[in-house]
């Protein structure tokens, strides 16, 4: 690859992923934006990813920087690919997933208008037949560029997907993805959040995140734990940073995070004795927090109740479960 310098860097981590690689690859090259970098980690994959990579390096030499190295997981793949990054920005895309051509010239004219340190877009989930599944909103009704001292709701409406933002390299000077956890977005994005002045946001849905088949039936296990560990390093840095006396705001933010977001993933955990164990986790995270179910109840997003706007099943599990009725919630999982 020539040493033209890039306006952005995009880290793609790759694991297994050779029925998807080459169209979420052809997504990056075709991008609008030509001063680019795409930096591919294979992790360590068993399967045919690594000679995908390798085509599409000898195909396009000029934009992609391809690497391998032993398995270490998503956020380790992530943190190679931060160490090689030489863009102004850097982003990142899920190597099952894709983006339209006009995402990253988008975002990066977005972020060079507002001299925002962080730009988000929205997200549409596709099936494997191409179809859109689902709309994801990230920031509606809120303009273009958002003060966050004026603003600072956002801190607890953000969805705090690594992969529909665009970031300036600095933000992640002395930072990286923590390392052997789940949910490690949630632990790192919002404490980058409060790192910035200004943020600024499209609402174009340029990512498409791909809901695989092999995904539906995944394991629920006690690795959610580790979302209530996000959301204590994320409190930890919000006490440090010049946003610490807005407390309501940390508030929210917990309850999104550590309440709402826990509940959906352990609606989803099956073996009686973890669900229960991981339940005493939420009730001591809430007790010490002095999160009342008043609280969580009436919480609002985007200037609506939370719960009100939750799809059925889900909405009938969380009340059984601040309702304590545990038979019931079994019934219904």
């Amino acid at each position: 690859m020539t040493n033209v310098p890039s306006n952005v860097s995009i880290i793609v981590p790759v694991y297994n992923v050779e029925k998807y690689l080459a169209k979420c690859l052809d997504s990056l090259v075709n991008q609008n934006l030509q001063e680019v970098e795409i930096i591919v980690v294979n992790d360590g994959s068993k399967d045919g990813s690594e000679e995908i990579i390798r085509n599409y390096a000898q195909k396009f030499p000029e934009k992609i920087k391809a690497f391998s190295k032993e398995n270490g997981g998503l956020s380790d793949a992530r943190n190679y690919g931060i160490d090689k990054a030489t863009g102004k920005y850097i982003g990142f895309v899920d190597s099952d997933d894709f983006v339209t051509r006009e995402m990253f010239e988008d975002m990066f004219l977005l972020a060079e208008k507002h001299q925002a340190k962080m730009v988000v877009c929205n997200i549409q989930k596709v099936n494997e037949a191409g179809e859109i599944t689902q709309k994801l909103p990230q920031l509606p009704n809120m303009p273009e560029k958002i003060n966050l001292k004026e603003n600072l709701s956002v801190f607890s409406d953000l969805s705090y997907f690594a992969c529909n933002k665009l970031f300036r390299k600095e933000l992640f000077d002395g930072k990286r993805f923590k390392k052997g956890v789940h949910f490690e977005d949630i632990q790192l994005i919002p404490q980058l959040l409060l790192e910035c002045e200004a943020i600024a946001q499209t609402q174009k849905f340029h990512y498409q995140y791909l809901e695989r088949t092999d995904s539906i039936t995944k394991t629920h296990t006690e690795k959610g734990l580790d979302i209530l560990k996000a959301v204590m390093d994320v409190e930890n840095a919000f006490d440090k940073s010049p946003y610490a006396s807005r407390k309501k705001e940390l508030k929210n933010f917990q309850i999104f995070e550590g309440v709402y977001s826990f509940l959906a993933y352990l609606a989803f955990v099956k073996e009686d004795e973890i669900f229960y164990r991981m339940a005493v986790q939420l009730a001591v995270f809430r007790q010490e927090r002095q999160i009342k179910i008043q609280d969580i109840l009436k919480y609002s997003r985007f200037g609506k109740n939370y719960l009100l706007s939750l799809p059925l099943k889900k909405k009938i599990f969380y009340l059984l479960f601040f309702a304590g009725q545990k038979k019931l919630i079994r019934k219904l999982m």
